[in-house]
């Protein structure tokens, strides 16, 4: 008989894949690097150049990680503008109510609660671990489903919380935006350097290299390795989900009416916050198909949960 994975297990599962994700990226990275700028230079020149690029990076990187350790949550709400509301609130209290009765079925504190305001239907969690967790709504979500599907919705975003998923999103989501945030810096560099020597111009080729690895990275690989973990995790939550509120046709429901009008506004061009959200926030599937898709096929997850 095959063996019922547990909420350890995936806690469990999720550490390996942050460890794993720890060690691939900057591997990934340096051989990038170093294959890139060894169609412009000497294969030592390539290997110095990678190591020289990887340690800064790395360090930057690191530093990035900490500050989005203490304030990653507060970044992630802000980009989707969203506000906070607690139990005194008249427009919101039952959806408050909601999120405390799910986290006490659940077994975890009951988080911080916020609402974005877009008529789209979507929800994510955030935070570093459970005991300083939010749970954000959107105003579509809220007045579009009834009570026991919005109950299916929080029960799957609580399920990422328990299963730790919010702290490896928020570190990979900070993380790109970092290196982001450098290839953008290479390019600058590029286009206003002077290309009057050929010493010159042999620089501006190393540099062009070394930002079309930032770019293979941050756009291609990066977002591959996440998805694929991403993906595996959705199904995860929607079980424990329906596992928690006893209840996986509520969750079928709302991801019936989730998948019509999933976009929010606001995130639409955030796409490195499409993995934490219940759906896709663009409202369109990813262009490689499913090798870049944020969530599996929704059908697929109405499926496994009508069969619980």
């Amino acid at each position: 008989m095959k063996k019922v994975k547990t909420v350890y297990d995936h806690i469990r599962s999720n550490n390996i894949k942050t460890a794993i994700l720890v060690v691939l990226f900057p591997v990934i990275f340096i051989a990038l690097v170093f294959l890139f700028t060894w169609i412009v230079m000497p294969i030592n020149d390539a290997l110095n150049t990678a190591m020289s690029v990887a340690i800064p990076t790395a360090v930057v990187c690191l530093v990035w990680m900490l500050i989005s350790w203490a304030f990653g949550d507060s970044m992630m709400l802000s980009m989707a503008g969203a506000n906070q509301i607690n139990d005194t609130d008249p427009d919101y209290m039952y959806v408050y109510k909601s999120v405390e009765n799910v986290a006490l079925a659940a077994g975890l504190p009951t988080p911080r609660v916020y609402i974005i305001n877009d008529s789209g239907l979507n929800a994510f969690a955030t935070g570093r671990t459970p005991r300083d967790a939010t749970v954000a709504l959107t105003r579509g979500i809220v007045e579009k489903l009834d009570r026991l599907e919005l109950e299916g919705v929080i029960a799957h975003e609580m399920a990422h919380i328990g299963n730790r998923d919010i702290r490896l999103d928020m570190l990979v989501i900070t993380g790109m935006g970092v290196t982001v945030f450098i290839a953008d810096a290479l390019l600058r560099s590029i286009t206003y350097s002077n290309h009057s020597s050929d010493d010159k111009n042999n620089s501006t080729a190393v540099l062009f290299m070394v930002w079309l690895a930032f770019t293979v990275f941050n756009f291609i690989i990066t977002p591959i390795l996440h998805m694929a973990i991403s993906r595996r995790r959705e199904y995860a939550a929607d079980a424990t989900g329906a596992y928690i509120t006893r209840n996986p046709k509520a969750l079928a429901n709302a991801l019936r009416k989730i998948s019509v009008n999933s976009r929010v506004e606001k995130l639409a061009t955030q796409n490195a916050m499409a993995s934490v959200c219940i759906a896709n926030p663009s409202g369109k599937r990813a262009f490689l198909g499913e090798i870049m898709a944020t969530h599996p096929p929704v059908k697929e997850r109405i499926k496994r949960l009508e069969s619980m």
